[in-house]
This record gives C-alpha cells, sequence and structure tokens, in this order.
C-alpha cells in the first residue's frame, strides 16, 4: 500500500463544551446534548451512527455556552478517563453538541474517504496514545501525529466496503444473540414480574445471609517465589455481563494458601466492583472453564451457602432493573465510573421467590444458554476472521 498521511493533515478537531447541571434534564429540544455514556449506549443498539442523547438543549442556550455543534458525519469518542479504554468511536448523523469529555474528528481532506478513515481508526487502541497519568487523556497534538496509510480514493473505498461486508456478517449474529439475550429477560420478567415495584411479597434476605462474599487477589504483593506456582487469574475485562470473555486470560504467581482463598469454585457468581454506571451488578457464573482459576481483586466472588436460591436466578435478580437501582443509590461515582465495595455488595436485598419458581426459571434459562452457546461461538470465529482481514486491508493484500 503507497502513501500515507498524518492525521491532523486530514481531519479537524472538535472539542466538547462543559454542560452544566442546570441546563440538563431536558427529554427534547433543537439540539441533542451528547455525553460519552451516549455513545455508549448507541453503539450497544448496534449502531455505529449516533443521532440522539438524553440531554437536549435550544440554541440560545448553546450561544450562552457557546457551545458550537459537530458537523454531520464527525466521528466522536471519549477523550478522557478510563473510557478511552474501551475503544468507542461513533459518527455524527446530525449536527449535535456533545460536553467537555468528549473529542470529535471530521474528515475535511478530500484524499481520505470518510468511512475508509473509521475503518482504519477501529484498528488503533486510542487508549495506547492517551497520557499515562492519574486520570489518562488524549491530546490533539498526539492524535495529529497518527499515521494513516492513504491508497488511492478508490481503492480505500473498495477496501470500506470490503470491511462493511464482512461486519454486515458480524452485525446479524449479535442481533441473533441479542434477541436470545432479551428472550430470557423476558421470561425472568413473565415469572417473577417487575421487581422495582414492590408488589411481590416474597421474602428479602441480606446477601450476606445467603452467601460468602469476598474479593480477589491483588497484583504487586510481595511473596516468597520458592512457594508460588503461576496459576491463571480472571480480570474484569473477563467478566461480562452473564458471559465470560476468556480470549485472554492473564496468570499470576500465587501461594497454595492464596489459590485455596481465591479459587473458583462452579456456580460462583463473579461480580465487577466497578465501570460505567449502567453496568453495575454485571457478573456470570462461573462453569469450570478452566481447571484451576482465581480472580482478581476488582472482581467479587459470590458463593451461595443457602440452598434458598438458585445461583443463575441471583445472577439475573442482581443483573436486573432492580438489582441496578440499587446500585446506582449506593455506589460512589466520579468521572463516569461507579463502585461499589464488599459491604455495600452485602447489603443487597435479595428476592427469595419460591425455589421451584426458581428452578423452573434456571430450566428455562439454561435451554436458551445452550442455543446462546453456539452462536457465541460462531461470533468468535467470525470476529477471528474480520480480525484477518482488517490486517490485511491496511497491508494492502486484499
Amino acid at each position: 500500500m503507497s502513501g500515507s498521511a498524518f492525521l491532523g493533515e486530514l481531519v479537524d478537531f472538535y472539542s466538547g463544551v462543559g454542560f452544566p447541571t442546570e441546563f440538563q434534564g431536558i427529554a427534547e429540544g433543537e439540539l441533542p446534548f451528547a455525553k460519552v455514556s451516549d455513545i455508549s449506549n448507541a453503539l450497544q443498539d448496534g449502531e455505529r451512527t449516533i443521532s440522539t442523547a438524553s440531554n437536549y438543549i435550544d440554541n440560545d442556550v448553546a450561544r450562552r455556552l457557546r457551545a458550537k455543534p459537530f458537523p454531520k458525519g464527525t466521528i466522536v469518542f471519549a477523550k478522557i478517563g478510563e473510557a478511552i479504554r474501551k475503544n468507542r468511536r461513533a459518527v455524527s448523523s446530525r449536527e449535535m453538541l456533545f460536553d467537555n469529555n468528549v473529542m470529535g474528528i471530521y474528515p475535511k481532506a478530500k484524499t481520505v474517504d470518510a468511512n475508509y478513515l473509521i475503518r482504519f481508526l477501529d484498528t488503533v487502541d486510542f487508549y495506547k496514545l492517551a497520557n499515562s497519568t492519574t486520570v489518562p487523556s488524549l491530546r490533539k497534538s498526539v492524535l495529529s501525529e497518527l499515521r494513516i496509510p492513504l491508497p488511492p480514493l478508490d481503492e480505500q473505498k473498495r477496501i470500506a466496503a470490503i470491511l462493511d461486508k464482512a461486519d454486515a456478517l458480524r452485525a446479524k449474529r449479535r442481533q441473533t444473540i441479542a434477541l436470545l439475550d432479551s428472550l430470557t429477560q423476558s421470561i425472568f420478567l413473565e415469572m417473577f414480574g417487575d421487581l422495582t415495584t414492590g408488589t411481590r411479597k416474597w421474602p428479602i434476605l441480606a446477601l450476606r445471609e445467603i452467601a460468602e462474599i469476598g474479593s480477589g487477589i491483588t497484583k504487586g504483593r510481595k511473596l516468597n517465589s520458592k512457594e508460588a506456582i503461576e496459576v491463571p487469574y480472571l480480570a474484569v475485562a473477563n467478566v461480562q455481563d452473564k458471559a465470560l470473555n476468556l480470549t485472554t486470560v492473564k496468570t499470576i504467581e500465587a501461594t497454595w494458601s492464596e489459590i485455596e482463598r481465591y479459587k473458583l469454585e462452579i456456580n460462583d457468581l463473579l461480580l465487577t466492583e466497578g465501570g460505567d454506571p449502567d453496568k453495575l451488578g454485571r457478573g456470570t457464573l462461573w462453569r469450570g472453564e478452566l481447571p484451576l482459576a482465581i480472580h482478581q481483586n476488582h472482581i467479587f466472588k459470590v458463593r451461595f451457602v443457602s440452598s434458598r436460591i438458585e445461583p443463575l436466578y441471583a445472577n439475573w435478580l442482581i443483573g436486573s432493573a432492580y438489582g441496578k437501582n440499587f446500585f446506582l443509590k449506593s455506589a460512589k461515582q466520579t468521572t463516569g465510573i461507579a463502585s461499589i465495595n464488599k459491604s455495600q455488595l452485602s447489603d443487597f436485598p435479595m428476592i427469595v421467590p419460591p425455589l421451584a419458581l426458581q428452578r423452573s426459571f434456571v430450566e428455562r434459562a439454561e435451554t436458551i444458554s445452550t442455543k446462546m452457546g453456539a452462536h457465541l461461538a460462531h461470533m468468535e470465529s467470525l470476529n477471528r476472521a474480520f480480525a484477518a482481514i482488517q490486517t490485511l486491508a491496511f497491508r494492502g493484500e486484499i
């Protein structure tokens, strides 16, 4: 592939503005005023574009704030905090405002195809470009120096079209998986009702009354290496919403006493301690996917010791709207990141329906889970194929 250019030569940069709380909370208006969470929500819906936001303002307020809309076609992404690590990017499909946690780049050069540019940026880990301070951030000066391979325009469009077609296959598979997931959610609501209303008069027990709760192993601690062995350990990236991502499993040296303390057993519920506020309660059950594994200190392990609770029901309850409401009220929130501690988790009010009802839910959910597993396996193979195509495309080998 011949030719390249610096990103700064190809785009205009846009920075968001501060969004005073006094102007927030309006759900309709002339201009959507989006935050990083709105970008995340747009992408989770399977879209690549963003056109709406949780907040709106009118043009008069925009002038008072000296807020300049990003033009239609701007590539937007988080520029500060741990949200950078997620590498989530969307394209605005209308003029929009963004807050000061967001940066935008608008393709201005006639030598670059906008779709090709965002496809290339998909291959770049922005977190590696962020400055390594307490709060990571992206700088225009650093992004400007990012070198972009730049074949002729027709070739750019051909590459983008190939990647679009390959990505469409992944999108269809994601839709199927989402439908299966929503089916289980529907079954949960059908069987247990809307638990946020408090109309169900089932017993409520604090989580600590029916489970042992513990955090995991800490990296960087001192230990006698002669007594330690290397074992797999689960990090936050491995624990998804009712699923495990074991694509990359790190290892850590641990003593036998630590392994005994932190080892995972079948039906342990793994919960992340923090992340995006809407991800609180994210967790999944351990099914013995690895013969021996422990977990890091940013993951809670919940081991049920009461026969009154089915672990899979507990997983869905804690991850439901009922669970999220509890965590949002209890969590510590800073710069778009929310976290809970062991004490707060221990206080979680577990609703305890009749065991027969729980088991009926488990049976139906596991039937769907089996189908889901086959689709997820296919999704992994599609992801690997897509990554290979990306590599070849930007080497000029397709």
